[in-house]
């Protein structure tokens, strides 16, 4: 086996954690039982040690291909050949449907006699310790973790297994139209398991998908990319904990923003930045359940804060706080890409623009879902009152220098928008507020427009007495902080568009002139970027160009609608994946698109 392209990668998962599923039938990654556990199957960043479950056809020629069972998360893994063509359904039963920790792949013969081989090899805690394996019957096998927490894995399965050196092994024939099921599980010890196996995943596989059925049916979007959308709004219910409400960056660790390079982070996190976005995402599409659930995190977590000085920047998704770094230096990494991180250092910094993102959260989630409590509202203000006083430091802002602080203008931009939105909520609620908050608002809006224009470049700069722009300042008309059409935007626009722009594609800064992030490799250009320009040309009257260039980076998407973080010089999928991020900036830009191509037609029309 060779590393597979990021890209050729579906997913599954089930509201606690997600499992990556490759075009050759093999789950090489998945971390379980939940999110930031560690992981078992992790042979995506190393072929020979991670750990991985494979089911394979014994063919000697044929092609694969991937779909999802329409509006659902259920994966169909189909393998074509002149012999035969056989399919593997994957899935795992949804925790509000079920109260197990289950992955459940079931194989196909479509047509022909197809033989397979099947192995089953987790390598618990990262890879790091090693286990025991016990052959219950032919049809159950149960893998022990010999590290600390012990960890139980229950392999059942409907054909004979056999174990080799550990391992979960077996090769079977199925002829056309029969199946095969296999169920991995997270157990307790004593647990007894499902009395009819073979019930169970016919039984779960039907509530399965007409959970996520249902589920798609309350989306409100019926625009020109409804499937586009639909898709994206899957991949962001995937990254929500239905047990805490919380929402992660990406199910992945260690996936290089540079072939070979250093940036390679853990995403398995809460970040405020990026959970208050996707409940934007969310609330643009109707669905307030997820949104709330997430701001009832919220809401705790600014409560424990009372004895600190400020709200962290991410957690873990049970709301842990310290998420020290550590190397996995027994990991060779993804495609030789070292060090493979776990834990998050960022997680002590200071970014000041977390405030901005969460209070538009709760501004859009009072005024289109549900009123926040007295309560809630008590302990934001003591939040926006601390912004008060510290709103002018420097920091590390959204892309998490390593390099030293400064003051950026996307940190300072969304601290202008913490405090209008929290004087638009308390207006709207008859809220009683700082009368500080006002003042410091108007103070900031001017502090923007003396400190970061640059009257030689014409442009809003990246941070105060730089030369350089940053596609982080994309979101200034976005958050309605100045007009679409204002000159000073046209021309930073045009400013970011020289520098930052490749054909459609938009890298997020010039590592080479912006603030250091203490790593000197290239990286790809930043997708979430690329809709936020997308938007920013539709909000501006440039609706051709918006649509064109929304349609091309539709374009890079993968086999299944699914995105990465960043995107390479050929158009590989580069980072974490798949990334929140880009897929809320997707559902906004589409949402945005459709709506000025609408206003643009009924123009047209009653002219």
């Amino acid at each position: 086996m060779s590393y597979q392209p990021i890209e050729d990668y579906g997913i599954i998962g089930d509201l606690n954690t997600i499992a990556l599923v490759g075009l050759n039938g093999s789950i090489d990654f998945m971390c379980f039982p939940d999110f930031d556990s560690p992981s078992v199957f992790a042979a995506l960043l190393d072929e020979h040690n991670g750990g991985k479950f494979e089911i394979v056809p014994q063919f000697a020629k044929m092609k694969n291909k991937q779909l999802y069972l329409p509006d659902t998360n259920v994966l169909l893994t189909r393998f074509l050949s002149s012999e035969g063509v056989g399919e593997i359904t994957d899935f795992m039963p949804v925790e509000e449907l079920y109260d197990g920790k289950e992955l459940i792949r079931r194989v196909t013969t479509i047509r022909g006699n197809v033989r397979y081989k099947m192995r089953c090899c987790p390598r618990f805690n990262y890879g790091r310790n090693h286990h025991t394996a016990e052959l219950v019957n032919d049809n159950e096998i149960i893998f022990t973790s010999k590290g600390e927490d012990k960890t139980i894995l229950r392999l059942k399965s409907s054909i004979p297994l056999a174990l080799i050196e550990g391992d979960a092994v077996a090769e079977f024939s199925l002829s056309a139209g029969t199946t095969a099921d296999f169920l991995l599980e997270h157990i307790e010890k004593e647990h007894k398991g499902k009395q009819d196996f073979k019930s169970f995943i016919t039984s779960s596989l039907f509530s399965t998908v007409n959970y996520w059925k249902d589920w798609v049916s309350h989306s409100v979007y019926k625009g020109r990319w409804m499937e586009v959308v639909n898709r994206s709004a899957l991949v962001l219910k995937l990254l929500t904990s239905y047990r805490y409400g919380s929402i992660i960056a990406a199910p992945t660790f260690g996936l290089p923003e540079n072939i070979g390079g250093k940036r390679n982070w853990d995403y398995r996190y809460t970040w405020i930045r990026d959970a208050s976005f996707t409940v934007y995402a969310l609330m643009r599409l109707g669905y307030t359940k997820e949104a709330g659930a997430f701001l009832q995190w919220v809401e705790k977590l600014c409560h424990d804060v009372k004895g600190q000085s400020r709200l962290g920047i991410m957690y873990s998704i049970d709301g842990r706080r310290q998420l020290q770094e550590h190397f996995l230096e027994h990991l060779e990494g993804y495609r030789q890409s070292l060090p493979v991180r776990i834990g998050n250092d960022a997680y002590g910094q200071l970014q000041l623009d977390i405030y901005g993102e969460l209070m538009n959260a709760v501004y859009i989630y009072n005024r289109h879902g549900e009123p926040i409590s007295y309560d809630f509202w008590k302990n934001l203000e003591r939040h926006v009152n601390w912004l008060c006083e510290n709103w002018k430091q420097p920091d590390e802002s959204i892309w998490e220098v390593r390099g030293g602080k400064r003051e950026f203008l996307y940190s300072r931009l969304q601290i202008w928008v913490a405090f209008d939105r929290a004087l638009k909520i308390a207006e709207q609620r008859s809220f009683p507020i700082n009368g500080k908050w006002k003042k410091e608002r108007d103070a900031i809006f001017k502090s923007i427009y003396s400190e970061f224009w640059n009257k030689e470049t014409e442009a809003f700069m990246q941070y105060a007495g730089s030369s350089t722009v940053d596609a982080s300042a994309l979101l200034m008309p976005l958050l309605r902080f100045i007009s679409p059409q204002d000159p000073r935007w046209l021309s930073t626009l045009k400013r970011i568009e020289n520098e930052l722009v490749s054909d459609s594609l938009v890298y997020r800064y010039r590592p080479e002139l912006a603030a250091p992030d203490g790593f000197v490799s290239h990286e790809g250009t930043f997708s979430m970027c690329t809709f936020w320009y997308v938007e920013c040309l539709s909000r501006s009257g440039q609706l051709e160009k918006a649509r064109f260039y929304f349609e091309k980076m539709l374009g890079y998407a993968n086999h299944l609608g699914l995105y990465s973080e960043q995107l390479g010089f050929e158009g590989e999928h580069l980072g974490n994946f798949p990334q929140a991020f880009t897929h809320l900036a997707l559902i906004s830009a589409a949402c945005n698109l459709d709506q000025q191509l609408n206003d643009s037609r009924n123009k047209s029309i009653n002219h």
